[in-house]
């Protein structure tokens, strides 16, 4: 397939960042969400982390204006007619992706590829809710998407070894490394990030240590570039815990049982930096 034009369907900070970095790449980019006001924001975002780029002379202006012509918005799921590749990049809740899915199938040609930017859940169980499941992938992106150099491709139990291929190609057009994982809960980096992540908030929870100093600890005691703490404030708490119940469903071990406070500030909206406040504050 000579890949050209993409759909991405959500435009929050995963689906803005994944349509970023395809039309910086080339790619013709169709951004569609339920929302005009949540469009718009998109394209401010994607204006804004351009001319950072413009700025530190990574990026002409001339390219900068290439890129954000090359991404058209819509709310409407009709302007996906013409696209060959999909990637879902909504909320992390399996109903929400497979209503998702079910209206994207609706409207794309049988050989267009569908994927999921899904952190945790089935690539087999998604798969399964659209036409030639074969066509289905797991893609990955890691946040924030244009800084990020990785993608994980997750192949479901039906995926054919064609659409495997054009999403190792994909990966390498837009200048990530891609990993190919199997279909378990969290893939490779979530398996092993988010259980670290949910140990730091018990450890918090005990009063063994303040965030600042779990932080500080992990940072310069295993020379990680952001304490776990304050990157589950950026990921969002609301993610960190829907990771975390799909790993306890899937896995039925209590050892992914997510912590008590997690649950708890998630409850009470302390989501992290979207909110304002997580296990530390931002303006």
């Amino acid at each position: 397939m000579n890949l050209q034009n993409i759909g991405v369907i959500g435009a929050g900070t995963m689906g803005n960042g994944i349509a970023q970095v395809c039309a910086l790449s080339g790619f013709n980019v169709t951004l569609i969400d339920i929302s005009e006001s949540a469009l718009q924001r998109a394209i401010a975002t994607v204006d804004k982390n351009l001319d950072r780029q413009v700025v530190k002379d990574t990026l002409t202006h001339e390219q900068k204006l290439a890129a954000l012509d090359r991404i058209r918005t819509s709310t409407d799921y009709n302007s996906l007619q013409n696209v060959q590749l999909v990637i879902e990049a909504a909320t992390e809740n399996l109903d929400l992706k497979l209503r998702v899915l079910q209206q994207i199938a609706a409207q794309v040609s049988a050989e267009c590829v569908i994927a999921s930017n899904t952190s945790s859940l089935s690539i087999t169980q998604l798969a399964a809710s659209v036409s030639r499941p074969e066509r289905f992938i797991g893609l990955h992106f890691f946040n924030p998407v244009p800084v990020m150099g990785l993608i994980e491709v997750i192949r479901g139990l039906q995926t054919s070894d064609a659409t495997h291929a054009l999403a190792l190609d994909m990966a390498k057009t837009l200048g990530k490394t891609a990993i190919t994982a199997g279909n378990r809960p969290g893939f490779v980096v979530n398996r092993i990030l988010v259980p670290m992540i949910n140990e730091a908030i018990l450890v918090f929870q005990e009063g063994l240590a303040s965030a600042e100093d779990i932080d500080a600890g992990m940072r310069l005691g295993c020379n990680q570039p952001i304490g776990p703490l304050a990157l589950a404030d950026l990921i969002g708490l609301d993610t960190v815990l829907a990771i975390l119940e799909a790993f306890y469903d899937g896995f039925n071990d209590s050892k992914y049982r997510p912590a008590p406070l997690l649950k708890e500030m998630v409850a009470a909206g302390y989501l992290g930096r979207k909110t304002g406040r997580g296990f530390h504050a931002y303006a």
